[in-house]
């Protein structure tokens, strides 16, 4: 657990130092300044959380409501809906939603979410589908609750599964959150698409590896937390 941290750690102070001791032109020194690689890393960190969150508030209750058995014929539909989000280009969603509610940052945030609802929907519906019915017979045999059989019995077992998709969901949306440069929504992306235009070498690569080791350092987090919230003894 403390190997990839310390990895990300290494990487990251060779870049900078690497970036420090280069030749840079005008150009580069002033897209590679720290405060504004900093502003950009932020953007970047704000478009990925937002988005998870709205993900997280979408896909898990959807989730829990289409493991249930009176909901289930509802399910196909429903996953052909979120299969539409992630099967479609993320560039030509976001032109897309350009187009039809403006640039600027809560398009991008639309368009992440349409892309990321799948893995977290999914895992949640798995992971609830796949709890031993033995185990909710008896928590209904002792008297409880259809809600309580959720929260203490389905819920506590599937974390693991849904832990998972969650962190998946994470990864996927740092990623993706680099094409937010085409729509004026921030983030690292900005980085990049300066690199390719002016075909400054140091600029791109900056970018593109501050977004690798920004998604690294979430994974991490992701399994830290799966390790922690995850019931003891599954």
């Amino acid at each position: 657990m403390l190997l990839e941290p310390v990895v990300i750690l290494v990487v990251g102070a060779a870049w900078m130092l690497y970036v420090e001791t280069s030749d840079l032109d005008s150009i580069e020194e002033r897209s590679l300044k720290p405060r504004y690689v900093w502003q950009k890393t932020w953007e970047h960190i704000e478009l990925t959380l937002v988005s998870t969150l709205i993900v997280l508030l979408i896909a898990v209750p959807l989730g829990i409501v289409l493991s249930r058995a009176w909901a289930r014929p509802a399910t196909p539909f429903v996953l052909a809906v979120a299969n539409i989000g992630q099967s479609a280009p993320a560039i030509g969603v976001v032109v897309l939603l350009a187009v039809l509610l403006g640039i600027g940052f809560w398009t991008t945030i639309v368009a992440l979410v349409a892309y990321g609802v799948l893995p977290a929907l999914r895992n949640t519906m798995v992971g609830l589908q796949q709890v031993d019915p033995d185990l909710t017979d008896a928590g209904r045999g002792i008297g409880m609750s259809p809600a309580r059989v959720l929260g203490r019995v389905e819920l506590p077992l599937a974390a693991p599964v849904i832990l998972a998709g969650i962190r998946t969901t994470l990864v996927l949306m740092v990623g993706t959150a680099s094409i937010a440069s085409f729509i004026s929504g921030g983030g690292l992306g900005d980085m990049i698409t300066t690199g390719v235009t002016t075909q400054r070498t140091p600029v791109l690569l900056t970018g593109c590896v501050l977004i690798g080791l920004l998604a690294l350092l979430i994974d991490w987090l992701g399994g830290v937390a799966t390790r922690l919230l995850a019931p003891k003894g599954l």
